[in-house]
């Protein structure tokens, strides 16, 4: 980082937010043909040793849990990261944000009983987060909250593959890429009070491991 500025390069975004409802007839249904997806994946891999990103043969789960760990890992804290999460998504920008969530960890269910399946191509999958606070951009500052937030990731069938159409969130990053981040910003700061400033960082994120 050589900037005193910790914001990542992350662009505008337009939300496209499906007002959709969950309909108790042919739920049977909807579940088995989501379920046939699912089981064929394992003879899709066999067949070609490699399986497109996003394809309808595996579970839609997959998509939104290499999203989040991607994530986590710090991908939207590179000037490049939204290349690599754009397979997973179906919008084309991000708003530029001015903090990041830290977390612990991220649990996504595999179970379909889990979620929320409105129809066999359209599917709501609930992420839990344990959060251990955020940091300000600007202010360079964590400020800890030790809390579980859930996070319903709305999939569909776009183009012919499960895509992640809703919601945009800030990032939430894992708190060791987060103590690597500041550690890293303070290496290449010029200015010796905005080191300070980093390195106060860098160690309240310590803590919060």
């Amino acid at each position: 980082m050589r900037s005193s500025r910790l914001a990542p390069v992350i662009d505008p975004v337009r939300r496209n937010v499906p007002d959709s409802v969950v309909r108790y007839v042919g739920y049977a249904v909807v579940v088995c043909v989501v379920l046939g997806l699912v089981a064929t994946a394992g003879d899709g891999q066999a067949q070609t040793g490699f399986t497109q990103s996003g394809s309808l043969k595996r579970s839609p789960a997959e998509i939104v849990k290499r999203y989040v760990r991607l994530d986590q890992k710090g991908a939207r804290l590179e000037a490049m990261g939204f290349d690599v999460l754009a397979p997973y998504v179906d919008w084309k920008e991000e708003p530029s944000w001015d903090h990041v969530v830290v977390i612990q960890e991220a649990t996504v269910p595999e179970d379909y009983r889990q979620w929320t399946i409105i129809d066999n191509m359209d599917i709501i999958i609930p992420v839990t987060f344990r959060v251990r606070g955020s940091v300000n951009f600007k202010s360079a500052v964590f400020v800890p909250e030790d809390k579980t937030e859930e996070v319903r990731f709305h999939v569909k069938a776009v183009r012919n593959s499960w895509r992640i159409v809703e919601p945009v969130i800030p990032p939430h990053i894992g708190v060791p890429r987060m103590v690597n981040f500041a550690r890293e910003a303070a290496l290449h700061e010029q200015d010796a009070a905005q080191r300070g400033v980093l390195a106060a960082l860098e160690g309240s994120l310590r803590k919060a491991r």
